[in-house]
């Protein structure tokens, strides 16, 4: 097959040892010709190699791509970013040349949804606070409805907030189970809800009504601190929040005092701040199940990234449609 594309990658070297296997660099060195099998650090860098680049392989560690940038790139046809969201990373000016635009939302969805999936299961089964109920007890006080009242998943209410990427997943990954889905999302209509295994329903409706709420919408003006003290108190007790997105779709001091009082349950990989301060009161919380960010791709998962950046390479080096590809119409929705 004629190498039709000048290639480069332009990310922090860190990454490219990590999430680029040789087989990657194989399949990439098929379709593409690669100017260095190592990646770049900035565009002065590669400044001999601008005129002819056709395709760029970007991640963390790039600079952002701006106007300046691109009109040293007049040949460009795609840029294949190698992680998440190119919101603020590439400027606007990018679609209006017509150069395509693919990431790896979709690849680092899975693991977010598996986590949610297990939390859920988890959340429902009362599986925290057995745990520590067991592990202090030293007791098997089977069937342990008396501590943990209304314990299972069957028929039980779970509120998706938001049909994003993972949010769907997550939907999807439920399918099998004798659950009941809802979603808050203002942008699906009711019959593409039903598609997607759910019941259409106000924010106010789910958090009411549901068991565990699960939080997927992206971190926007409109969704800034869009679960406050209102929606925390529309909760019923024993109910879960799980917040596997952003910890600003949530505003933290009422959802502090609500945990404070010991009538819902949260898993929270997100929080405000990132890490949160020594003292905060959610480190100590029974009730309260905390991880530092890990839903997203971690080891050998960062892999699976690169697998659909390189298949989304060799789809554009043989005239085939790009599966990923990020619309310039989507960005005021994306996260």
């Amino acid at each position: 097959m004629a190498k039709a594309h000048t290639t480069a990658m332009v990310m922090h070297p860190v990454v490219r040892d990590e999430l680029v296997r040789p087989d990657h660099m194989q399949r990439l060195g098929s379709v593409t010709e690669l100017v260095s099998d190592q990646p770049f650090r900035d565009f002065d860098a590669m400044d001999e190699h601008l005129p002819h680049i056709e395709v760029l392989v970007t991640s963390w560690g790039c600079p952002q791509i701006n106007a300046d940038i691109i009109d040293r790139l007049p040949r460009l046809k795609l840029i294949a970013h190698l992680a998440g969201s190119v919101k603020g990373f590439l400027d606007d000016v990018v679609w209006r040349r017509g150069i395509l635009v693919t990431n790896a939302v979709a690849a680092n969805a899975v693991p977010v949804a598996e986590y949610t999936v297990a939390a859920i299961l988890f959340a429902n089964k009362k599986v925290i606070q057995l745990n520590r109920l067991y592990t202090t007890e030293h007791e098997n006080r089977a069937p342990w409805t008396r501590e943990a009242p209304d314990v299972g998943n069957y028929r039980k209410t779970v509120g998706i907030v938001g049909a994003s990427h993972v949010g769907r997943l997550v939907m999807e990954y439920l399918r099998p189970y004798d659950l009941r889905l809802l979603l808050y999302d203002p942008f699906v209509t009711p019959l593409a809800t039903r598609d997607l295994g759910a019941t259409k329903v106000g924010l106010s409706e789910l958090m009411s009504g549901s068991d565990v709420v699960s939080l997927h919408a992206p971190l926007l003006k409109d969704t800034h601190h869009m679960i406050g003290a209102r929606e925390l108190a529309l909760m019923h007790d024993g109910g879960t929040l799980i917040n596997t997105a952003r910890g600003r779709l949530v505003d933290q001091p009422a959802l502090e005092q609500e945990l404070i009082k010991g009538r819902i349950f949260a898993i929270l990989d997100t929080t405000e701040p990132e890490v949160l301060p020594p003292d905060s009161p959610l480190y100590q919380l029974p009730n309260v199940f905390l991880t530092p960010h890990i839903a997203g791709s971690l080891g050998n998962e960062t892999q699976r990234l690169t697998d659909y950046i390189v298949a989304e390479i060799e789809r554009f080096a043989t005239g085939r449609a790009l599966k990923h590809l990020v619309r310039r119409e989507q960005l005021a929705r994306l996260a």
